[in-house]
């Protein structure tokens, strides 16, 4: 039986013991949190590092970002690929600075009528720079807790209301920062996709359905 409390000590206990280092977390700027959701969107974090750092030395916030011309900020995201990413992030300090007086807004819907900034995003953006309570659905988020629950896990998954209720349920309420960089960081370095998962060394695996049965 699963027992979410316990889930909840395990994961984050392990997570603080593991914890991947990279520079937007040191932060809870939430100007400098939303640049690297939307860099990392469909990129590895190893070649998000070195651009994230070039673009908050030369735009440390985002009354400075408004202020670039989309070849600016080209010539510093084009190796990212996704150019879409360079129009939109133009378009999203406009809308800041003319809808929100320049803040990044709070509220969930705010932060999702903004160009590109998705549901995952969004509550990317609240969670750790506010930590504010959200489940972030992904597709590593989504496979530990298919695995977790030995539910068969497809593309549509993160869209599956079953597993998004699960996710929310063993949320962390007091503390969502530490437990979804936990969760995170649990599928990056144990629950892999692309290799075989370590379970002897998951904090999950007296309830984790998928290691008893590999097992």
């Amino acid at each position: 039986m699963v027992d979410a409390h316990l889930i909840q000590i395990s994961l984050i206990s392990w997570g603080k013991e593991n914890f991947r280092q990279f520079p937007w977390r040191v932060t809870r700027d939430p100007y400098k949190i939303l640049l690297s959701e939307v860099m990392l969107h469909r990129t590895q974090a190893i070649q998000v590092v070195p651009v994230y750092k070039q673009f908050v030395n030369i735009y440390p916030d985002l009354p400075t970002m408004t202020q670039a011309s989309k070849s600016e900020l080209h010539n510093i995201l084009y190796s990212l690929g996704l150019r879409w990413r360079i129009d939109m992030l133009h378009q999203m300090g406009s809308d800041v600075v003319r809808r929100f007086d320049g803040k990044i807004p709070v509220a969930k819907e705010d932060l999702q009528s903004l160009p590109g900034v998705s549901e995952y995003i969004a509550g990317a953006v609240r969670v750790f720079s506010w930590n504010l309570p959200e489940a972030l659905a992904d597709t590593n988020t989504i496979r530990v807790i298919g695995r977790l629950f030995g539910l068969k896990i497809k593309d549509s998954s993160r869209r599956n209301r079953l597993f998004r209720d699960l996710l929310l349920a063993l949320l962390d309420l007091e503390n969502p920062r530490l437990y979804n960089y936990a969760l995170l960081d649990l599928a990056d370095k144990v629950c892999m996709k692309k290799q075989e998962p370590a379970c002897e060394q998951c904090p999950l695996k007296s309830w984790c359905l998928y290691a008893q049965q590999n097992n």
